[in-house]
């Protein structure tokens, strides 16, 4: 991938790092300087999604020169939204509709094509629907093991991951010399969208065929904020013991206080909530200001997707609910009664 020389620079720079400062991020050395990352955003239908610019992040906290990347129909204008952000120093798109879905069977080689053009050292991803889809091909397809999940950069090859539903935390050391890596969200927020003034190009299209064809999809639609990138977050259990009822009570909670509506998994496979609203190990990851939860005993999965919260509000009858042992605030109450009357609460106020 890269030349016998830089990888013999790249090998010494890592020894000269570990023998000064073995835990610290090399931002500053030898090394950083040759560091390069290649930070892959979403967009829809000619919107850039903002979360995914937490690639971004991770590779300003790594060092070295940040490119962002995005593909589709009518992208000029999202790179140039991009370009504005800061941390980037170029944007690079490809303009085709064959990548508006980010179907990886052509998106995946389209992005290799582009990381062997640019050389980049590390590629990271957002840990999303899109990010877990196309980056494990994209590793296939260049040899390397892909790293998931990451919340924290130790050194330019040394990442750490939750596993276990954050249980344990594990530290990993990669050897590759390009290093796929995908990162979650709520552990690296997206930059300031205004200031920057990177530089925009087009990049290379292979115009891979695919072997797969996007029909049609299916979305659940509401003017409230998005669950994953929302300040405020209500979520409701397995408690409200009906979709009737976590209709009734949800949302006119979340109207009240302007947030987006959250669920459990046992909510969610009772049928109360659409899987989209889903809170967990198995669903959305959320760090919002505020998440208030009613009739959610805490599960070890529910709080591995929300124990990052600022606060965390409880509302549940029973008092030794393990939830209680990680909220900042707890209402020991039947749901029924506490949610309407602090919904009409905060409508007064």
């Amino acid at each position: 991938m890269f030349s016998a020389a830089r990888q013999s620079v790249l090998r010494q720079a890592r020894i000269q790092l570990r023998r000064a400062q073995p835990s610290a991020i090399p931002q500053y050395s030898a090394i950083a300087r040759l560091l390069s990352t290649l930070a892959v955003l979403e967009q829809r239908d000619g919107k850039l999604n903002v979360a995914s610019l937490a690639a971004v992040t991770a590779g300003a906290k790594l060092g070295g020169s940040v490119t962002a990347f995005v593909a589709g129909s009518g992208v000029k204008a999202v790179a140039d939204e991009a370009a504005k952000a800061k941390g980037i120093e170029k944007v690079i798109y490809v303009e085709n509709s064959a990548y508006d879905r980010g179907l990886p069977e052509n998106f995946a080689p389209l992005l290799v094509e582009n990381i062997k053009k640019g050389g980049y050292t590390h590629v990271f991803a957002g840990h999303s629907a899109f990010g877990k889809n196309l980056m494990p091909r994209v590793a296939a397809l260049m040899d390397t093991q892909q790293i998931s999940d990451i919340t924290h950069i130790e050194s330019e090859d040394t990442f750490v991951r939750p596993i276990y539903a954050g249980n344990a935390i594990l530290t990993v050391q990669s050897s590759d010399g390009t290093k796929i890596i995908t990162v979650r969200g709520t552990a690296f927020p997206a930059p300031e969208t205004e200031g920057g003034s990177a530089a925009v190009e087009e990049g290379v299209d292979p115009k891979a065929e695919s072997t797969t064809e996007w029909v049609s999809e299916d979305l659940a639609k509401s003017d409230r904020p998005d669950l994953g990138s929302a300040d405020k977050v209500v979520s409701g259990g397995r408690g409200l013991k009906s979709k009737e009822e976590f209709d009734r009570l949800m949302p006119p909670l979340a109207d009240a206080l302007g947030a987006a509506i959250g669920a459990s998994r046992a909510a969610v496979d009772s049928g109360f909530a659409d899987n989209s609203l889903q809170v967990g190990q198995t669903g959305k990851n959320v760090a919002p200001q505020l998440y208030l939860c009613a009739g959610i005993s805490g599960a070890i999965q529910h709080l591995a997707g929300m124990k990052d919260s600022k606060v965390i509000a409880a509302i549940n009858k029973d008092g030794d609910a393990p939830i209680f042992q990680v909220a900042d605030v707890g209402l020991v109450g039947d749901l029924f009664e506490k949610v309407p009357e602090l919904t009409e609460k905060l409508k007064s106020q």
